[in-house]
C-alpha cells in the first residue's frame, strides 16, 4: 500500500473506482500513517475511526481529506485550536463539507492551527505546534500549517485550510505543497468559524495542481446560506490542465523583489520567470505603489474584524465557562482563560482601533488604504493577466524564533496579504529548495474569478518539474 503515497487523490479514486483499490483499505492506510508519524509532527487534533457518512460519485470519491479546526462538521469537536471551544462540538455541516460528502470523499480528521487563524506558524495552538516534515526544528507556516504539513508528509493527499491573509498559502509554501485562496466568495463561508469576514477564504492544499483542480470543482459554488458567495457558475477547472501557456502575459512587481527577501527564494522564483518565459509566455514589469501599505492596513482591518467576531465566545452559549460570582466576572474570566496571547493582542488591537476617538484615525484610514490596493491590481491587470512574486520572504524558521517579536511574525505574510485585502486569486506551488534542503514556493494571482488561469500556469510549470512529487522522510 505504500505506493499510495505517490499517487495523487485523482489516481486514488480511480483505482478505488476500477476496483483495484479497496476504499476501507485506503482509509485505514492514511489513518495508520497518521497515527504512526503525527506524534512527531503535530499536524491532526482529531482522527476518526470512520469517515463521517458520505455519498455520490465524483473524480475525488474514496480519497481522504483533512479538514482546517475551524470549519464545521456535524457531531464533530471543532476547537479552532483554542482552550475556549475546548469541548465545543457543531450541529451543522459547513457547506464546503456537505460538497465534499456529496462527492464522496472520506474525512479523516481535523488539522492543527493558530488559534482562531491568528499567526504564521501554527505555534498558536492550544495543542501545541506543528512541526514542518521536511525539519521537525523548524514551524510549518500559519495559519494552516497542520493541513498544509499533513499534506507534504503524506499523512493525507488532501486538505481544506482557510486563508485571511495567507494562512493557506504560505504554509504551502514553507512544506512544499500546492495551495489555492481563490477569489473572495468563489467558495461558501458558510460554516467557517470567522476570523476576518471580509478577508476569509476556504481553499483547497494538495500535492499537485490537477488534485487543486478536481477539489476546486467540488468546493466552489452559489450558497444561500453566505449573502457573500458569488452567484455566478464555476468553469469546470480540470479543462485547464494543459501543457499551454503562449500568449499569457505574466507581471513581476518590484514591491515584491527588494529588501527582506532571502537571496535563495528570489533565485527559485527567477528560475520560474525564465521557465515561463521558454514556454512562450511574455513577461512585463509592473508596480503595486501600494504595498508597503499593505501589513498596517490587513494588521487593522483583520483585527478590527477579529474583535468584533469573537465577541460570541463569552462563556455564556458555549465553550468554556470560568467561576464566577457575577456576569462581569463570567465575561472577564471566560476570556482571560480561554483566549491564548496572540488572540489577545488581535482582540485588543481592533477594540482599540475601533474605539471612539481613533475610528476615523485608523480603521477609516485602513478601509482607504485597502481600496488604493485594489485599484493597483484592477491597473496591473488591464496590462497583465496574472502576476508572479514569491509566497514568502523567508524558508521555514525555526520552532520560537519569532515568538517574542511579533512584527517580525506579521511580516511573514508580506508577500500574501494584499491579495486578501484586493479579494483576488492566488496559489502557491513548490519550485526550488534551499541549500539546507528546505521547500522554496513561488505565488501566482489573478484577476477576480480567474482561477482558471492560475491552474493552467501552475500545471505547465509542473509538467516541466518535479518539485510535487518529493516526499520528506518523516519518522
Amino acid at each position: 500500500m505504500d505506493e499510495l503515497l505517490s499517487l495523487s487523490a485523482v489516481e486514488i479514486s480511480k483505482r478505488i473506482a476500477d476496483g483495484s483499490l479497496n476504499k476501507e483499505k485506503v482509509y485505514s492506510f492514511f489513518k495508520e500513517r497518521i497515527k504512526k508519524s503525527n506524534p512527531s509532527l503535530n499536524a491532526f487534533v482529531q482522527i476518526y475511526d470512520a469517515p463521517p457518512a458520505a455519498s455520490g460519485i465524483s473524480s475525488l470519491s474514496g480519497a481522504p481529506i483533512a479538514i482546517k479546526d475551524n470549519i464545521c462538521i456535524r457531531g464533530k469537536k471543532i476547537t479552532c485550536a483554542s482552550k475556549i471551544l475546548s469541548s465545543h462540538a457543531s450541529v451543522y455541516d459547513a457547506t464546503v463539507v456537505e460538497h465534499l460528502k456529496q462527492a464522496g470523499l472520506q474525512i479523516i480528521g481535523t488539522a492543527n492551527m493558530d488559534e482562531f487563524a491568528f499567526g504564521s506558524s501554527t505555534e498558536n495552538s492550544c495543542y501545541g505546534p506543528s512541526r514542518n516534515p521536511w525539519d521537525t526544528t523548524r514551524v510549518p507556516g500559519g495559519s494552516s500549517g497542520g493541513s498544509a504539513a499533513a499534506v507534504a508528509a503524506r499523512l493525507v493527499p488532501l486538505a481544506l485550510g482557510s486563508d485571511t491573509g495567507g494562512s493557506i498559502r504560505q504554509p504551502a509554501s514553507l512544506c512544499g505543497v500546492v495551495g489555492m485562496k481563490p477569489t473572495y466568495g468563489r467558495v461558501s463561508r458558510y460554516g467557517l468559524v470567522a476570523f476576518g469576514s471580509s478577508l476569509d477564504q476556504i481553499g483547497p492544499i494538495t500535492t499537485n495542481f490537477t488534485d487543486c483542480a478536481h477539489l476546486l470543482n467540488i468546493i466552489c459554488g452559489p450558497d444561500s446560506n453566505d449573502s457573500t458567495a458569488a452567484a455566478s457558475g464555476t468553469p469546470d477547472f480540470t479543462e485547464y490542465l494543459r501543457d499551454d501557456i503562449k500568449g499569457l502575459t505574466i507581471g513581476i512587481p518590484a514591491e515584491y523583489y527588494g529588501e527582506g527577501l532571502n537571496s535563495e527564494v528570489a533565485s527559485a522564483v527567477k528560475k520560474v520567470i525564465e521557465y515561463f518565459k521558454e514556454k512562450g509566455a511574455k513577461v512585463a514589469d509592473i508596480s503595486l505603489p501600494h504595498t508597503e501599505y499593505a501589513i498596517a492596513t490587513y494588521y487593522i482591518i483583520g483585527s478590527c474584524e477579529a474583535s468584533s467576531n469573537l465577541q460570541r465566545f463569552d462563556g455564556v452559549r458555549y465553550g468554556l465557562r470560568a467561576a464566577c460570582s457575577s456576569l462581569s466576572e463570567l465575561y472577564m474570566r471566560s476570556r482571560q482563560e480561554g483566549f491564548g496571547d496572540e488572540a489577545k493582542r488581535r482582540i485588543f488591537l481592533g477594540t482599540y482601533s475601533l474605539s471612539s476617538g481613533y475610528y476615523d484615525a485608523y480603521y477609516l484610514r485602513a478601509l482607504r488604504a485597502r481600496q488604493l490596493i485594489k485599484q493597483d491590481f484592477d491597473k496591473a491587470f488591464n496590462a497583465v493577466d496574472v502576476i508572479l512574486t514569491p509566497t514568502s520572504p523567508t524558508v521555514a524558521f525555526k520552532i520560537g524564533e519569532r515568538n517574542m517579536d511579533p512584527l517580525s511574525m506579521y511580516l511573514s505574510d508580506i508577500y500574501t496579504i494584499s491579495s486578501n485585502l484586493a479579494g483576488v486569486p492566488a496559489v502557491s506551488f513548490p519550485c526550488g529548495s534551499s541549500s539546507a534542503g528546505l521547500p522554496i514556493g513561488a505565488q501566482l494571482i489573478a484577476k477576480e474569478f480567474d482561477e482558471a488561469t492560475l491552474i493552467r500556469l501552475g500545471f505547465c510549470f509542473q509538467c516541466g518539474t518535479d518539485y510535487h512529487k518529493r516526499i520528506p522522510k518523516i519518522v
